[in-house]
């Protein structure tokens, strides 16, 4: 079949095109927006974008938080916030004994010696995953080394191997500072800064 063109195809399939493309573009937009990192920029108090302020840093409540984590008995163990947001791969915080959460990490767990807490039967299951978030855990394990790339976030995050952990609390509070707000189509207002982001 041989194709020969007139000047109304060429401009219907023109118009087409431009109409998939502005689709696609919207559709991409919408997608790559479902997740993300919002900031304080204009905050005034020296925050960047996404990262803690000094003033959320040394609010009286975190102060007096960070306190009770310095008594935290030293030992081969992580404290561990899950925080749970819609899409993305990672897992949650993690900090050593007697720091601070402005020091967490955010981690991908990797399963293989050992399922995450909240890894529930896809059918069948009263709980959903994610049903566990802002839970805190004592953890036990290691940092492989390996970095994970979550599309979804468009961060590049350290992979930790879980071999054990205990719930420590089912309602601890907030995470970096008071009032912060969660929502799970998105990752905290602010919050440490994140390898490779």
């Amino acid at each position: 079949m041989k194709y020969i063109p007139n000047r109304a195809g060429v401009l219907w399939i023109q118009s087409a095109t431009r109409l998939a493309l502005i689709s696609l573009a919207l559709a991409t937009s919408a997608l790559l927006s479902s997740c993300t990192t919002t900031g304080t920029t204009g905050s005034g108090d020296g925050g960047v974008e996404g990262q803690l302020t000094p003033s959320q840093l040394n609010h009286p409540q975190v102060k007096a938080r960070n306190a009770i984590f310095a008594t935290e008995a030293p030992g081969n163990y992580y404290i561990g916030r899950r925080w749970w947001t819609d899409g993305t791969r990672f897992w949650g915080y993690l900090r050593q004994p007697g720091q601070p959460w402005s020091s967490a990490k955010l981690v991908i767990m990797n399963e293989s010696a050992m399922k995450q807490p909240d890894r529930v039967p896809e059918e069948g299951a009263t709980l959903v995953h994610g049903y566990d978030h802002n839970y805190e855990y004592r953890i036990w394990g290691s940092y492989t080394g390996q970095t994970i790339y979550d599309p979804n976030s468009n961060f590049v995050i350290p992979e930790f191997r879980l071999s054990k952990y205990e719930v420590v609390s089912i309602d601890p509070g907030f995470l970096f500072h008071p009032g912060e707000k969660y929502n799970p189509r998105h990752l905290p207002e602010v919050h440490p800064p994140f390898p490779g982001s």
